[in-house]
């Protein structure tokens, strides 16, 4: 549809391509981005995307065709061997620049955050502020590519090794983080020299969108990065697709399972970051305004659709009772779209996620369990009827045989579960499937380091609600949460996306002499 587009000429060529029309309607459809080129799909299916506020059509995602699809891998590859070859140095400068053109554009990927996903505004930044920490840490990444070096291995024999990038990789976002996770995945990848192959969530394709527009403008030679939208067809071309080396992927559960097994068959290196069931654990000589505040937050924020929010508390002891605390300052937050002022809680994503959250706290009441706060009788915002509202719920007497324990709920939902103390608080976290995160609240030294050292999963808070590491750490989800080789961004992201590559040398002075072949094991001495 559009000629080659210049960086001079981008910005409008975009915004072109996203009032292309589909024959069926009105709404733009979110367009492909493979070879530098903003491009409007020849799909004849598509996707409509909602606003969670709303429920109005906001965009449409086509099925990238299969032409598409292997245009944009033809692009990763072509562009390979040239962006390999691009010094490190000029790779970490291109990422510089996308930092700058990211804060200068920040409203407008707020927009399109609050427009497909409906967080507050505040939410949105700091979804996009995670991920700018990401493009910080990629932009020295020289010094993590750094190899290893000995020299007198054996006479004249040296031994040295190189990390050296993969080729093409591909990443498969959710819809709950629309900036941060694809900044999770594209920087690191650019930056250790591979090519890339996006797909985002067919619920929040826009971000993505922009942040490819970004990268253009930012100097990212066209085939580096490209961008296809679509549902299971493109998450199957990009596991079978041979010449992709890598896969990252972000989202449930089934999904995550099938993209390991599946891309494991083509030999391909996966991260694979899925479900979780996030604890509080919270004792008795917490600070109890702190915890309260901060367990509040991190249950409720974000509609509960996080993967990292604390969906579950572990009372230990007699701070059982401050469920009350949290059930009153729970139910003040307001209820409204993202862009409000006074938003506290914005929507869920759908209309079928609000059912199915609708459903576990019913099967909740009907396994034996108390609905404290019941956010189906929340006050809804008066202007938006059809939203996909739910206010902040908490569920006690809960038990581990309880399916709105065991399954992960992603709403504003607190399961409410008891213990007698410490030992067993961390044996019931440590029975759960789930490893991704969880949060102690104690003023105990020694109780602090007894559960960091005991519990079983990736990231802990000790305090701290919701601690997802800097990127100078890695993102080190575990069990249930995790499949693959090495873990989201760090120095695990540094690994994933390159390979070693070790060199032994001989460098004898020469002496003319006579050499008898040797066809035994080298030794070096």
């Amino acid at each position: 549809m559009f000629a080659h587009v210049t960086r001079r000429s981008h910005s409008q060529a975009f915004v072109l391509a996203c009032r292309g029309l589909s024959t069926s309607s009105k709404v733009p459809v979110s367009p492909l981005f493979i070879n530098g080129e903003f491009i409007q799909s020849k799909a004849t299916s598509f996707i409509d995307v909602y606003n969670p506020a709303t429920n109005e059509v906001v965009t449409r995602v086509p099925h990238s065709t299969q032409a598409e699809l292997n245009a944009a891998l033809k692009a990763a590859e072509t562009a390979f061997p040239v962006w390999r070859n691009t010094p490190v140095t000029q790779r970490q400068r291109l990422l510089f620049k996308l930092h700058e053109l990211i804060v200068n554009n920040e409203n407008e990927l707020i927009e399109s955050i609050l427009k497909e996903n409906g967080k507050t505004i505040a939410d949105a930044k700091g979804d996009i502020f995670r991920g700018l920490e990401v493009v910080e840490y990629a932009s020295g990444i020289a010094s993590h590519m750094q190899g290893e070096t000995i020299e007198q291995l054996g006479r004249g024999v040296d031994s040295y090794s190189f990390r050296q990038p993969l080729g093409v990789c591909a990443g498969i976002c959710p819809f709950n983080f629309p900036a941060m996770i694809p900044l999770w995945m594209i920087p690191m990848a650019i930056a250790t020299g591979n090519t890339f192959i996006m797909k985002p969530s067919e619920k929040t394709p826009t971000t993505s969108v922009v942040l490819a527009r970004l990268a253009h403008e930012a100097g990212v030679p066209k085939g580096v990065l490209n961008l296809v939208h679509g549902g299971a067809d493109v998450v199957n071309f990009i596991c079978d697709a041979e010449p992709i080396r890598a896969v990252s992927f972000v989202g449930g559960n089934a999904a995550g399972l099938h993209i390991h097994e599946r891309a494991g068959k083509t030999g391909k290196r996966t991260q694979i970051n899925m479900g979780a069931k996030n604890h509080g654990v919270v004792l008795p000589d917490a600070d109890k305004e702190q915890c309260v505040s901060a367990m509040t937050g991190a249950a409720f924020g974000a509609a509960g659709q996080r993967c990292m929010a604390l969906s579950t508390v572990v009372f230990v002891g007699e701070s059982e009772s401050w469920i009350h605390d949290i059930a009153e300052k729970a139910k003040v937050l307001k209820l409204g779209p993202g862009h409000g002022a006074d938003t506290d809680v914005g929507p869920v994503i759908t209309k079928e996620s609000l059912a199915r959250i609708h459903s576990l706290i019913e099967g909740a009441e009907k396994e034996g369990a108390t609905i404290l706060l019941d956010g189906r009788k929340a006050q809804k915002p008066a202007d938006y009827p059809n939203g996909n509202f739910i206010g902040p719920t908490i569920i006690t007497g809960v038990t581990p045989q309880m399916t709105c324990y065991k399954e992960e709920v992603f709403g504003p939902v607190l399961v409410c579960l008891k213990a007698a103390n410490l030992e067993e608080a961390i044996e019931l976290v440590n029975k759960n499937p789930y490893g991704n995160g969880c949060a102690v609240f104690t003023t105990s030294g020694a109780n602090a380091r007894e559960f960091q050292y005991s519990i079983d999963v990736g990231q802990v808070g000790i305090n701290v609600p919701i601690p997802v590491p800097l990127p100078f750490f890695s993102f080190t989800g575990s069990r249930a949460s995790f499949r693959g080789s090495n873990h989201f961004y760090g120095k695990q992201g540094t690994q994933f996306f390159t390979q070693i590559k070790t060199i032994t040398s001989n460098w004898k002075v020469a002496t003319g002499e006579k050499h008898a072949v040797n066809a035994s094991m080298p030794v070096f001495r």
